[in-house]
Order: C-alpha cells, then structure tokens, then sequence
C-alpha cells in the first residue's frame, strides 16, 4: 500500500471515518448474509449469485484497506496554521484568483477530497503544485487540457 501522507480536513477525515464505519458494522454483514444465503442454493460453480456477492466481497474488503491507509498516513489540516503560514498558499487555503479574465475561488485540499466542480483542487494537481507556496500577486502558468492557462492569486481567503 501507498505510505504517502494524506492531507486532509478535518470533515473530510470524519466522512471517511464515518465510510469505514459503515462498511465494516452494516456493509460486511450484508455481504455475509448474501454469500451465505447463495451457498444455501447449492452448487456453487454455476451459482451467479455466489459470484456476485464474492466480488462485492472482494470490493468491500479492499475500499476498507484503501480507507485504513488512508486514515493511518493522514495529516489533518490545521486551519489555525494556515493564518500563519506567511501569507503563501499551503494545503487548506482557500484563495481568490483571476483567470481569462474571471475571478474565481477555490481551496487546495488533499487528494481524497478533491472536487473541481466544489472549487476543491488537489495538491497533487498540476494547478495545486504550480500554486503551493506562491503568494498574492504571484502568477504561475499551468498547462490544462484547453492549453497553457495564467493564473494570478489576487487573495488568501
């Protein structure tokens, strides 16, 4: 498994912590239940069933250990840090930045939470690496599918 340190928000960590709850307490009794219920039907060889409820299985088994490492290697961010941070963009900032002419805003958070359309870019992104450690005023261009983009941070949120 992956041992590279997870940055992640505090909610975020909750969520995922609330997922391996859940799919170890309800999620792998069900499963339980289902395989158990396919074997009663017979020979297992031909058993569709079986075979669907050991995939899930199988999946279930492997979301659980992506979500433990996960969990394990995981840097919760510090929002108080990021307030003294000398004023340069770190994992948890959210910032103001122009773009073609458009301003918009956005937070850089940890591979696990990231969602462009909520306004949440990876670190690990091209954008999020170009951006770590820059400060307002700075421009950095990025290359994107649509072509080389400038961005300029007009503001740490």
């Amino acid at each position: 498994m992956n041992d590279q340190i997870n940055y992640i928000t505090k909610e975020g960590f909750e969520k995922l912590k609330e997922e391996l709850h859940q799919l170890k307490t309800v999620k792998r009794k069900e499963v339980a239940f289902r395989i158990q219920q396919a074997k009663e039907l017979g020979d297992l060889s031909e058993n569709a069933e079986y075979t669907e409820a050991k995939n899930e299985q199988a999946f279930l088994e492997g979301r659980i250990a992506e979500l433990e490492n996960v969990m394990k290697n995981a840097q919760i961010i510090d929002k108080m840090k990021l307030s003294h941070s000398g004023g340069t963009v770190q994992v948890g900032a959210t910032m103001k930045v122009r773009v073609a002419g458009r301003e918009t805003e956005f937070s850089i958070v940890g591979s696990q939470e990231a969602d462009p359309k909520q306004g949440k870019i990876s670190n690990e992104s091209p954008l999020g690496r170009a951006l770590l450690g820059r400060m307002p005023g700075d421009t950095v261009d990025v290359q994107t599918p649509s072509g080389m983009m400038q961005y300029e941070i007009i503001k740490i949120v």
